[in-house]
């Protein structure tokens, strides 16, 4: 538990790395020493930044893309052949994540004690160096745990095989344990130990109110309260951490959070649709730019660190003055309910260690939730459900409720669901990491891209810190011939293909477009704070707003397929006219000769197919858009064979035949694709759902519990229980339960609910599609092909040979048509063909056989100079046959209504639903089934909780209201600054909103002028060994840990400090007198600069604070009304500052009214 307990001591101090590398290091300022403040103590050091010094830019390189999953998603495995023992050929893994030394970054061995923390003189830089490491190969290593559970051999080619190893354990010993549920046994056992991360937090991570007594218990409000406030904790009764650092620029610190914004799935200029709702009475078009500034704030300290969950105190903070605490607390807890902050594989804030009042009377029995299904979905709802729990721990128990228990029931033996990375036999990896495993994807294969809010970015780069390889399109296509296709003809054929979808997407439905709320964009780009009139609440103008929305949607211009991704099979989307250009003349621009006789002006007809039919299909429409075209164009069979390629490649991404997608609905997740390059996971996909299973603490999972029949209360009436039937017989009695099963199962109905489910939820499931995509894993012993192409592609020919007709393309066209070169992820010579459309249906009927002879003989004919043998190794993927899936992936089918994904997610009483095809914004991929888990666990402890409690009023009144009408206007006069509305507040309140006001002062002044001069502010090291100490500490425990690794042979055992500090002492005395003599020197020098800072000290420091005053007094003159004229006084005495010559014993004081005694005791 070593890498935790140091990320511990990294949490505690409030260091916090740098994880997205597109922002800029923020260094922690210097402690300001002995500086006097008027506020309470937990600010002596206010603006300490969330990065270690020294940090710089030395941080992984993290400029690959967000995490996404590909499209494809195959079953289990067929094995044939028998494996043949060769070297593979040395592939370098590209993309992999590095530490700040450099080495690969991971998460180390959890279950070793770690050497990493110096002597004190040493600097803690190499802290977060080893903090990498450690979690790396923790979610690796631990996710298999190690060698200690119960292994089972590669198994045969069989249905659902139990395999489940990744890319973890010893570098030397590669075994499996017989199922997932094996390894939490290890793994509880060594992390019992662990106390809770929170609980060792100190106040900068806690989330301790202020108004507690010394028990711990809440101080009672004297002012009456709702039963909905009393079990919440304001923000006006905390001490906010500011969150503001002072080395930034407003400007600086606004493009940062605008980035976290992007990277969240969040627009920063404009208001999410459920914040809208949440604030629509409470707000006013002023507090918009205001609240989206705290929003973006509060995500920028989760982007730039997820290793470390966000803390109140810390949201608080990104209020740049007090009177926005309120906005600050509501967006906080809207971003943590639906999971845009402290999700994944994370130590969050825990409220469990506070004491409370229970309600008397009420001791409600402990809650259970049962989770059934344990792939993304399911293991993201899980994870995200315990780590809700424990941050509002608090509040459950002043409800009387105890932290309900969550459950995860998994019918395989295995986790991961349709994330299904198979063990090669071949354990003999070459260019991938030594500890990884060799595997192949059998399911999810692509993340499609990190970038603009894919959630699986946190947990795969900055959590798990995952090695992967980012992918290339350059890709060749091989002709029937084995010769290769010319690049501007592959080019103009994509160009044409690319034209006709255009031509069938006029036909798509167009949503109504949705209501935006947008702040102002000028003040957000620039970090400032709204000034002016509040004006009316949002939901005064909602209409006026609607009809402005309404004119900008019947703009001509919209979304349109831009061009297609030969790596996923999805179009791009860009915007564009809903006014097409002529074809023929569209195709003389693309290079295209036209036919003889043809007019320049003669369009497509598309209408006979669209409207013609009850329910038109995108293959429909595209086949009659090709057979028009041919009158227009010469298209050769090649051409037609080029065509029907890119159609094979979006079925791919469909898991169907295009004429099986709805016409008006097939891309119905547009404009939501993530961006960045593709990528995959080396070592096994698989890893990411191990990691989600085990961190920070193992999930309670129940393998083997195939559910048969759900019993539900569909009025979700509390006390009612529900109830999970499984084939052994097992019951499983639950308050409520998230359903995470496939939609192939639903549509099976192998499944069966009591009472049956109602006819709204049913529809849905008849309506939408679930299709197939299957796979054939080809391993041999070296590789005959181009390594260093990721994937390469085939055309197929049609039924009847150089036809030039579409209808003979449809069944042969996805069978082979693309490989994927696996050896840079995998570790051996590895390719994966793909089997799309009609051909994937075909293969759950074809015998291995069959398929290894058709796809070998194909190979064989593309690499004609190459010796192609048989492989040593195949996996045949039958997912249809999977009764656990009973296919891959959802699509739209062609009696699909728009919202039908929408539908899938609503909840039935207390049975609720969560996979990819309840995701409408991202339908059949990985990332779509883990949000629709967060989405499911919001649905949860919305119900457990209530709704977001609004704080009323949300803004003060010390903001200026818009004038009465039948007010006189004076202009005769300049206006003087109207005095802030009065209301009645705790102490607690009144001292949290002064220590807010003092942070604005405090940032204001530090960043003109920089923190107080301090006397230890000179050089550190005057002693020559200890810095020699510091600068041998690292090289002496390498020695140590090779020492200790070459005596145990374990090649993870470390050695302990005072080993390293032996061997540092051995290391001065056998230095040179010459080496010796340098760190002499260097600690004189050392010695003079401290002793020339002391001697300008004083001056400095007065000449510091006289300007400081001179700041302070400027910010209460362009901030009228903050701060009372008693209260202005009380600072002045409590800084020492004018008529006193006395500075106050405690400046808590302050805050409960004593100034003024102060004040007498100074004046006798």
């Amino acid at each position: 538990m070593a890498a935790i307990q140091r990320h511990t001591g990294d949490a505690k101090s409030r260091k916090r790395k740098l994880f997205e590398s597109g922002l800029n290091p923020v260094p922690i300022d210097e402690t300001p020493g002995k500086m006097v403040s008027w506020f309470t103590s937990p600010f002596t050091n206010p603006l300490k930044a969330r990065n270690p010094p020294g940090l710089g830019n030395t941080l992984p390189d993290l400029q690959q893309p967000d995490t996404v999953i590909s499209n494809d998603i195959p079953p289990e495995s067929s094995r044939t052949l028998e494996p043949l023992t060769a070297p593979a050929s040395s592939v370098p893994v590209s993309g992999s994540i590095e530490s700040p030394s450099g080495r690969p970054g991971a998460r180390g061995d959890l279950f070793n004690g770690g050497n990493d923390d110096p002597p004190a003189p040493q600097p803690s830089d190499h802290l977060v160096d080893d903090t990498w490491e450690d979690r790396r190969k923790a979610t690796t290593q631990a996710a298999d745990v190690s060698d200690e559970t119960s292994r089972m051999g590669s198994t045969p080619s069989k249905l659902s095989a139990p395999s489940s190893r990744t890319s973890v354990g010893q570098p030397f010993v590669k075994t499996e344990p017989k199922d997932d549920a094996a390894l939490l046994h290890t793994v509880a056992a060594r992390t019992a130990s662990l106390s809770s991360l929170s609980s060792q937090l100190s106040s900068a991570k806690s989330t301790t109110p202020t108004n507690l007594d010394g028990s711990g218990s809440p101080i009672p409000s004297k002012q009456s309260e709702s039963p909905s406030q009393k079990n919440r904790i304001s923000f006006a009764e905390l001490r906010p951490r500011t969150s503001i650092p002072s080395n930034l620029s407003p400007t600086e610190l606004a493009q940062q959070s605008i980035h976290a914004a992007f990277s969240s799935r969040l627009n920063p200029f404009a208001l999410h649709q459920n914040e809208h709702q949440l604030l629509r009475s409470h707000i006013s078009q002023l507090h918009v730019t205001a609240y989206l500034n705290i929003r973006n704030r509060i995500l920028r300290l989760w982007v730039r660190n997820p290793l470390v969950g966000v803390t109140q105190e810390e949201a608080a903070g990104c209020a740049a003055s007090s009177r926005w605490l309120g906005l600050a607390e509501v967006a906080y807890e809207w971003l943590l309910r639906n999971g845009y902050i402290n999700f994944g594989c994370v130590e969050v804030p825990d409220t469990s260690h506070l004491k409370v009042r229970r309600p008397k009377n009420k001791r409600s029995r402990r809650q259970t939730i049962v989770v059934v299904g344990a792939g993304m979905a399911g293991l993201g709802c899980a994870r995200q459900l315990e780590g809700l729990f424990r941050q509002y721990h608090y509040r459950l128990a002043l409800m009387g409720e105890e932290p309900p228990k969550v459950i995860l029931l998994e019918g395989r033996n295995r986790i991961g669901g349709r994330v299904y990375s198979h063990p090669l036999r071949n354990q003999n990896p070459e260019g991938i990491p030594k500890h990884a495993r060799c595997t192949a994807e059998l399911g999810a294969h692509i993340i499609t891209g990190f970038d603009h809010g894919n959630p699986l970015n946190m947990i795969i780069r900055g959590q798990l810190a995952l090695h992967y390889h980012a992918l290339r399109d350059n890709s060749t296509l091989y002709d029937i011939d084995g010769r290769l296709v010319e690049k501007k003809e592959d080019a103009m054929v994509e160009k044409l293909y690319n034209d006709i979808l255009d031509r069938a997407s006029i036909f798509r439905h167009r949503p109504e477009p949705p209501q935006i709320i947008s702040g102002n964009k000028e003040l957000i780009e620039s970090g400032r704070d709204p000034q002016g009139e509040v004006g009316p609440m949002l939901s005064a103008t909602e209409n006026t707003r609607r009809d402005e929305s309404t004119r900008a949607g019947s703009d001509q211009l919209e979304n349109v397929p831009g061009g297609m991704d030969k790596l996923t099979g999805k179009a791009h989307m860009v915007t564009g006219s809903r006014k097409k250009t002529a074809p023929a003349m569209a195709a003389e621009a693309m290079g295209w000769r036209l036919a003889s006789n043809v007019l320049a002006s003669r369009d497509l007809n598309l209408d006979a197919v669209a409207r013609g039919m009850e329910y038109p299909t995108l293959g429909a429409a595209m086949d009659e858009a090709v057979k028009q075209y041919q009158f227009l164009l010469d298209l050769s069979p090649q051409d037609m064979r080029l065509i029907n390629w890119h159609y094979a490649n979006m079925e791919y991404a469909n898991a169907v035949n295009l004429g099986k997608l709805s016409l008006s609905g097939w891309d119905q997740d547009i404009g939501n694709e993530f961006e960045g390059e593709h990528t995959q996971v080396v070592g096994g996909y698989q890893q990411v759902p191990r990691g989600i299973l085990q961190y920070p603490t193992p999930l309670d999972l129940r393998t083997r519990k195939s559910a048969r029949r759900i019993i539900y209360d569909p009025d979700g009436r509390r006390g009612r229980t529900a109830r999970i039937v499984c084939d052994d017989g097992q019951v499983f009695d639950a308050d409520r339960i998230i359903l995470t099963t496939s939609l192939g199962v639903l549509k099976e109905e192998s499944l069966s609910f009591d009472p049956p489910l109602p006819k709204w939820k049913l529809e849905p499931i008849n309506r939408l599609g679930f299709g197939v995509l299957n796979k054939i894993v080809l391993v041999y012993d070296k590789p005959f092909w181009n390594v260093d192409q990721d994937m390469f592609g085939l055309l197929r020919d049609s039924d009847v040979a150089g036809s030039l007709d579409q209808e003979d393309y449809e069944t042969n066209r996805g069978k082979f048509y693309l490989f994927w070169n696996c050896i840079k992820t995998s570790g051996r010579p590895v390719l994966i063909a793909l089997m799309a459309g009609e051909a994937a249906v075909q293969a759950e009927t074809s015998t291995d056989a069959d398929l290894v002879a058709g796809v070998t003989k194909e190979l064989r004919g593309m690499f004609q100079d190459s010796q192609v043998p048989l492989p040593s190794e195949t996996i045949v993927t039958r997912w249809r046959q999977d009764q656990f899936t009973r296919g891959t992936y959802s699509y739209v089918g062609p009696t699909s209504l728009p919202d039908d994904y929408e539908v899938m997610a609503r909840p039935i009483g207390n049975l609720h639903f969560a996979g990819e095809a309840t995701c409408g914004t991202h339908p059949a991929t990985v990332h779509g089934a883990y949000i629709s888990g967060l989405r499911a666990a919001f649905e949860i402890i919305e119900e457990l909780l209530g709704p977001i409690q609004v704080p009323k009023p949300l803004v003060p009144g010390s903001m200026r209201v818009a004038s009465s009408p039948k007010s006189p206007k004076n202009t005769s006069q300049k206006r003087k600054a109207e005095a802030p509305v009065i209301v009645a507040e705790t102490a607690s309140a009144k001292a949290a909103r002064l220590d807010t006001i003092e942070h604005e002062i405090l940032s204001t002044i530090f960043a003109e002028i920089g923190t107080q001069p301090t006397k230890s502010s000179g050089k550190k090291g005057s002693n020559p060994f200890l810095v020699f100490t510091t600068d041998k500490w690292e090289e002496a425990k390498e020695r140590v840990n090779e020492s200790r690794q070459l005596s145990t042979g374990n090649t993870n055992a470390k050695g302990n400090k005072n080993d390293i500090r032996t061997v540092v002492g051995q290391m001065w005395r056998e230095a040179s007198e010459e080496t010796k003599q340098q760190y002499r020197d260097r600690t004189i020098g050392n010695r003079a600069a401290n002793n020339e800072n002391a001697a300008t000290f004083e001056a400095r420091l007065a000449s510091w604070n006289d300007r400081a005053v001179e700041l302070r007094t400027k910010w209460l003159e362009d901030h009228p009304g903050r701060l009372s004229e008693e209260e202005q006084q009380a600072m002045w005495i409590a800084l020492g500052v004018g008529d006193f010559d006395r500075k106050a014993k405690m400046v808590s004081k302050y805050a409960d009214g004593a100034a003024v005694k102060v004040k007498q005791e100074n004046s006798r």
